[in-house]
């Protein structure tokens, strides 16, 4: 489910900011976008997002602005000072002219010498409190978004639920013609060959036909189940936990019934309607894949 929520604090010595946006997935992904050491808290995040959030893809953007001190502000002189012998003993190796000035003026860009201000001085137990917070606050916008949009979803899948009602009701009152149609069909035939080869048929042969294909083809314990499926399916939305393993189970149900009564079925007309009730629960298993 895709949704979107902010959140931020102004304090004296921590500003923070937190986006969040999630997009359809099957399961809960949590990535987060924050510079170091932020960067390194993405498990915690993680955790405090799974309280909410069940599924989807869910990207985390944080801005962290500490209050900063002139002891924020150093060299590392142990780094600085390797850097400085290897650069001059390479410079000695290759003869360069002016004993490397230029190398030895880039060094202190390499990393490590001139540590970033924002990457030192982190301190976890006065700051994440405060990022959770925000954190929480932000996730409770997220959610408000993807409740409207759960709640047009679910209509949606009522339609869809509804829709595949009426097609099986169709298929409840076919199904007593089904026999009745083989017999006529199979009588018009035995007439046809009888009156070319002037022969006779015992009747007891015809009925034990009939009767052997309308138990083949019999697909009331299929219809019923499936009817049984779509009840469920509606209590489910009625449920307060997570819904949407519920829905992909009930949906494949569902299918393996259909397919059922339109292999067995031996009709037409049913035929047509099982390809609808299919073509729905494809959109159906589309949606559900997404409902938290």
């Amino acid at each position: 489910m895709t949704g979107y929520g902010d959140a931020s604090h102004q304090g004296e010595d921590l500003q923070v900011g937190i986006e969040l946006r999630s997009v359809n997935n099957r399961y809960l992904k949590v990535v987060l976008r924050a510079s170091e050491p932020y960067n390194l808290l993405e498990a915690e995040f993680e955790r405090v997002a799974r309280r909410t959030v069940k599924r989807g893809a869910l990207q985390i953007h944080l801005r962290c602005q500490r209050k900063t001190s002139p002891q924020d502000y150093q060299i590392n002189a142990v780094a600085l000072r390797s850097y400085l012998q290897q650069v001059q003993g390479v410079c000695e190796k290759l003869n360069l002219p002016h004993g490397g000035q230029t190398l030895l003026s880039q060094v202190l860009t390499l990393p490590g010498v001139v540590p970033d201000p924002a990457s030192g001085g982190f301190k976890m137990d006065e700051e994440w409190p405060v990022i959770e917070r925000v954190l929480e606050e932000a996730l409770g916008r997220l959610q408000a978004m993807r409740l409207e949009e759960g709640r047009a979803m679910a209509q949606e899948l009522l339609q869809y639920r509804d829709q595949i009602g009426a097609e099986l009701d169709k298929i409840r009152q076919r199904t007593p013609q089904v026999a009745v149609l083989y017999r006529d069909r199979l009588l018009d035939r035995v007439r046809g060959l009888l009156a070319e080869l002037d022969v006779k048929i015992d009747r007891n042969d015809l009925i034990k036909e009939v009767a052997v294909f309308a138990e083949r083809s019999d697909v009331a314990e299929e219809v019923v189940r499936l009817a049984s499926h779509l009840d469920q399916f509606q209590e489910v939305f009625r449920e307060p936990e997570s819904a949407g393993r519920k829905l992909e189970f009930l949906t494949q149900e569902m299918f393996r019934e259909a397919n059922t009564i339109g292999s067995k079925a031996g009709d037409v007309e049913i035929s047509r309607h099982v390809v609808e009730i299919k073509s729905t629960l494809e959109k159906i298993r589309e949606l559900v894949q997404n409902v938290e």
